[in-house]
């Protein structure tokens, strides 16, 4: 089973190498490696050609943001199970793809998800989030409950036949597409009770000024998929309360 994991990034200087580094050194070894770069200007792609005799593409000019980036690398994909690795993001440990594979071949699944980490821009090792993902069930869908993005490992086959990222929103795309994908709930879906990703606080979505923006797209994306926006959006962040007491309980 080939896996390609796609890494969209845009003056990602301090944080591009790590993110390579976490997918060059997993121990499986079929892992198609895309990355998709909107012309850096900081010296990012300087870091990315270091590594160029092991990245199996590499693309770097002007996009409209992030999820055309990300459509254009899955268009490029050739593995059977399509992941990504976001730019400030790294792998849990070395052995994240062997155990994503193993549990997909054993279920036969569509679609993985997995726990995620939120961790401290300054200090990787501090969790300021600890997302543990549960089990998917299509009412919890509709009340607003989504896995964590960058965990979720789907077969291309499924991404074609479903559709891409709707570029049309700058910070909502990812919890369309889930939403599209997931509340119909006529695909394999199997939850993988094991992290797999570390994500450093402060992306597009957890940035203070773009709360505003995240809460309109959030309402739009709500509404399109006919659910009642105010309440789906409350109830999504009633999800997360959790993950911050799980967290706190992990530092003590």
């Amino acid at each position: 089973m080939k896996v390609s994991i796609i890494t969209s990034c845009y003056n990602r200087v301090k944080t591009i190498r790590g993110a390579i580094e976490s997918v060059l050194s997993q121990d499986y070894k079929d892992i198609e490696y895309i990355i998709v770069d909107g012309v850096s200007e900081d010296g990012t792609m300087d870091i990315v050609n270091e590594y160029r005799n092991q990245i199996t593409r590499i693309i770097s000019e002007p996009d409209r943001g992030m999820y055309e980036a990300i459509n254009k690398g899955i268009r490029m994909a050739q593995g059977d199970v399509i992941g990504l690795m976001h730019s400030d993001d790294f792998f849990y440990d070395n052995h994240v793809v062997s155990r994503i594979v193993e549990k997909m071949k054993e279920t036969g699944a569509d679609f993985l998800y997995g726990n995620g980490l939120f961790v401290d821009s300054g200090d990787t090792e501090k969790v300021v989030r600890n997302w543990i993902g549960g089990s998917y069930r299509t009412w919890k869908v509709r009340h607003g409950w989504l896995p964590l993005h960058p965990t979720c490992y789907i077969r291309r086959e499924v991404i074609h036949k479903r559709g891409l990222y709707n570029e049309t929103y700058k910070i909502a795309a990812d919890s369309d597409l889930l939403f599209r994908y997931l509340l119909g709930g006529d695909i394999t879906v199997v939850y993988l009770d094991e992290y797999i990703v570390r994500m450093r606080m402060g992306g597009m979505s957890t940035d203070r000024a773009r709360r505003k923006h995240m809460w309109n797209e959030d309402v739009r994306m709500y509404r399109s998929h006919g659910l009642n926006p105010v309440i789906t959006k409350l109830e999504k962040m009633a999800w997360k309360v959790p993950q911050f007491v799980r967290a706190r309980l992990k530092m003590i």
